[in-house]
């Protein structure tokens, strides 16, 4: 079964997909319904467990019956606002996370959906819907009650613009679809990575690792099968960058691909693309179609014998930790997706077990670049340990959000400038699992040595609620863990339960101090990246503005978070008692 299984997924087609199938089943049930399920692991050999797990892994896929118009709210502090889910379902008379008895709508919130340059937005039967008001509440309210097909609803509620507000180094340069690869050819592929090599390049993704060693790593190891891997999963909330780098340079994004696959010696890769982008998928088939037609993938690629390598796209489900390569390439698997053990690593034990070479869509753009226009004018710009430029999601309380592209060494005020966030009290870089810095930081610069990012910048005004902000945090945290660690499945609810109390006015100097020894704890144990910087957003909070926890603290040692004489208020009332033998001391 496993021979089967691989050849199956190594095809050029990924229809067969478990992710597929489901999502399939979904869309066609409004849910996945038990009884399909035995026929379709037979037909996909796969054991009846297996597809049962995947089905609980993953948030968007439902074991009961959701609306025909299925509206999921973003609960992103960028592009969230769960005061207009509320008042659509007063509209709509529902409750969230009820279908309404008629089966026409359902409502609740999801984790961000990459739209935090869009305004408050959300997911309705999966498609992106952005710049939500309360009129457009009520024309939507209208539609679900008039039971207007989605189809019907007018189109350009579903326009994503890309908002590039600041190109560089990458975005201000067209390329003609092909010129990397010929480039490429021309030198060979040792050359090739030799320039890659000199340009500096690290991975996009905030981790930072060696492009070049990452790429030569996978062609040393020894095997006759080698994959290519575009991690454009991108959940990071205030994260955005991907979305538009695939909307519009999508052809240098599979060509950074095609390249990767000419100097390791692949001959299959794929795109893992987050499920909330599925409406991108019929313009990357589209762009994968014009390649092959150009002869820039497929057989004997620019006419070279033997240079053959095509690419598939797989969609996912609503899971942020498949973000972390491994818990990817289990994904692809069609598993769950948890973090693998490492090592070994996916250069050497990769995608079904061969060398895999994983690489974000901003670094396999930057490729492209650089096989055309060579490594030095790469190396030009950046800093030492840094080069080349950053691709920054901005999003938040400032008067443009939106993409920039600045060198690395940029200063986060001069971002701050570009973007008109001037009234910013503090900016959380890199997303939740980043760093939270105030206004004393703001001269520090965007570069692998100073403050790593995936590319999110995250503003907060004045009058924003900072504990407000990291509770949101916390509460993604806790919702997106695999739970396959106990540092990671027990701590992160533990803190958003602490952060809760605090917030709610409950918390003690006791608690304060038992939150800080939690996320050390959970930084120093957990198992992969999610549940080491899950507590990085509160840390940060008690050291640069512990005022806004301590102004909210009693002054006392301690409070329980269940008050057992408050819950005996019902029984008091039936007895009609209130002495002072019916409270506890």
């Amino acid at each position: 079964m496993q021979t089967e299984l691989r050849s199956s997924l190594a095809g050029n087609q990924c229809s067969d997909h478990l992710l597929h199938r489901l999502h399939d089943l979904q869309s066609r049930f409004q849910h996945i319904p038990a009884q399909e399920i035995p026929p379709l692991a037979t037909e996909l050999q796969l054991p009846i467990s297996q597809v049962e797990a995947v089905i609980d892994f993953y948030s968007f896929f439902h074991r009961s019956p959701r609306g025909r118009i299925d509206l999921l709210f973003s609960n992103c502090t960028s592009c969230g606002d769960l005061s207009l889910m509320q008042q659509l379902c007063t509209s709509l008379d529902v409750s969230p996370g009820i279908t309404r008895a008629d089966g026409a709508v359902s409502i609740d919130e999801t984790s961000c959906i990459g739209m935090c340059d869009q305004g408050a937005s959300l997911l309705v039967n999966g498609r992106i819907m952005t710049r939500l008001n309360p009129q457009r509440l009520q024309q939507i309210a209208g539609l679900v009650n008039a039971g207007t097909p989605l189809d019907a609803w007018p189109a350009e509620w579903f326009a994503v613009p890309d908002h590039v507000r600041h190109p560089g180094l990458l975005l201000n340069d067209a390329l003609q679809p092909g010129a990397g690869l010929r480039a490429a050819i021309q030198r060979g592929a040792e050359n090739l990575l030799a320039e890659i090599n000199q340009s500096g390049l690290r991975g996009r993704g905030g981790a930072g690792f060696n492009t070049s060693l990452k790429w030569q790593l996978c062609r040393d190891a020894p095997a006759t099968t080698r994959y290519v891997v575009c991690n454009a999963d991108e959940g990071e909330p205030g994260t955005f960058k991907d979305r538009v780098l695939l909307n519009t340079y999508a052809q240098q994004v599979f060509e950074g691909m095609t390249l990767c696959a000419y100097a390791i010696g692949a001959k299959h890769g794929y795109l893992y693309l987050r499920g909330e982008y599925r409406y991108l998928l019929p313009t990357l088939e589209a762009t994968l179609a014009e390649q092959r037609a150009a002869n820039l993938l497929g057989e004997n690629i620019l006419q070279q014998p033997g240079f053959n390598f095509d690419i598939s796209i797989v969609v996912g489900a609503g899971a942020y930790i498949c973000g972390e390569e491994s818990a990817l390439l289990e994904s692809l698997e069609q598993k769950r997706g948890v973090p693998r053990v490492r090592p070994p690593f996916p250069v050497t034990h990769g995608y079904l077990g061969q060398p895999t070479v994983v690489d974000n869509v901003e670094t396999l753009v930057a490729a492209t670049h650089i096989a055309v226009q060579g490594g030095q004018w790469f190396k030009a710009q950046g800093t030492e340990k840094s080069a080349g430029s950053k691709v920054l999601s901005v999003s938040g309380d400032c008067a443009t959000p939106g993409i920039y592209e600045f060198p690395f060494g940029t200063s986060l005020q001069q971002v701050l400038d570009a973007c008109g966030g001037q009234d910013a009290q503090a900016v959380q870089v890199g997303g939740p699992s980043g760093t939270l810095v105030g206004q004393a930081e703001f001269g520090r610069k965007l570069a692998f040595e100073d403050l790593a990012t995936g590319g999110s910048i995250m503003v907060y005004g004045a009058q924003r609620d900072l504990l407000a902000v990291v509770r949101n945090f916390s509460h993604f945290f806790a919702h997106e863990s695999c739970g396959f660690c106990t540092p990671c499945r027990v701590g992160t609810p533990l803190l958003r339960k602490y952060v809760d109390k605090i917030a709610s006015g409950h918390g003690t100097p006791y608690d304060q101090e038992e939150m800080a020894r939690l996320a050390k704890v959970m930084k120093r144990r957990s198992h992969c990246g999610l549940g080491q910087t899950a507590a990085n957003p509160l840390l940060d909070l008690l050291e640069r503005f512990p005022h806004v926890c301590t102004d909210r603290l009693l002054h006392q040692d301690y409070e329980p978070f269940f008050n057992l004489d408050a819950a005996l208020a019902t029984t008091r009332t039936l007895t009609h008692r209130d002495d002072a033998e019916a409270h506890l001391s």
